[in-house]
C-alpha cells in the first residue's frame, strides 16, 4: 500500500515525461496539461491504495485512457457545436513553452560550448517534430518503451495489444525515425 509520500514522489517523478507524451498525442499544451492532471487525480482517487511498485503501470494505462477520452470527446464536440476559440487569432499570451526547457544534468552541459548547446537544441527539436509525426500507436509504443523505459510486456499492457503488436510498432517509428532525421543530416 504506497503512503501519501510514495504517491506524491511518484507523481512527481513522471509529470514531465507524461506531460510531453499527451502533449505528442493531442498537439495542444492545454488539453495535455488537463489530460495529465485528470489521469493524476485518478490515481491517487482510485489507486492510491495499490503498492508503490504497481504506480507505473496503472499510471500509463490511465494516461492512455485518458488520452482517448479526450478525443472521444473532440470528436463528439467537433460534430455538435464549434467553439468560440476557434474563431480567435492565433497570438496567446503564451510565451513560456515548457518543452524547450531542459534541466541542466551534472556538470556536462554547463560546460559544453555555445555552439555545442545549439547544435544540441536543434538536434532536440528536430528529434520531437519527427516524433510528433509519428502514426499514433507507433508514436505511443516508441514513447512507453523508450521515453518511460517500459518493457515489451509493460508496454502491451498499457497499450491493450500483444507483445509482437508493440515490437512491429517500435521497429517501424525506429526506422521511421531514422530516416526522416537522416535525411535532414543527423545521424545517432
Amino acid at each position: 500500500m504506497a503512503s501519501e509520500q510514495e504517491l506524491s514522489d511518484f507523481l512527481k517523478s513522471v509529470e514531465k515525461r507524461a506531460f510531453k507524451r499527451a502533449l505528442y498525442a493531442v498537439r495542444d499544451d492545454e488539453a495535455a496539461l488537463d489530460i495529465v492532471q485528470d489521469a493524476m487525480i485518478r490515481l491517487a482517487e482510485k489507486y492510491g491504495d495499490r503498492p508503490p511498485a504497481e504506480l507505473p503501470l496503472v499510471f500509463q494505462r490511465i494516461l492512455s485512457n485518458a488520452t482517448m477520452d479526450w478525443f472521444r470527446r473532440q470528436k463528439v464536440r467537433g460534430a455538435i457545436m464549434k467553439n468560440f476559440s476557434d474563431f480567435e487569432s492565433a497570438g496567446g499570451d503564451g510565451d513560456f513553452d515548457i518543452l524547450e526547457t531542459l534541466e541542466i544534468a551534472g556538470g556536462s552541459i554547463a560546460s559544453e560550448s555555445a555552439s555545442d548547446t545549439v547544435s544540441r537544441s536543434q538536434t532536440l527539436l528536430a528529434i520531437e517534430a519527427q516524433i510528433g509525426q509519428l502514426p499514433g500507436r507507433q508514436r505511443e509504443a516508441f514513447l512507453l518503451r523508450y521515453w518511460e523505459e517500459l518493457d515489451v510486456a509493460e508496454t502491451a499492457a498499457v497499450m491493450g495489444c500483444s507483445e509482437g503488436s508493440v515490437k512491429t510498432h517500435c521497429s517501424r517509428a525506429v526506422h521511421a525515425l531514422a530516416k526522416a532525421l537522416k535525411a535532414k543530416g543527423i545521424e545517432l
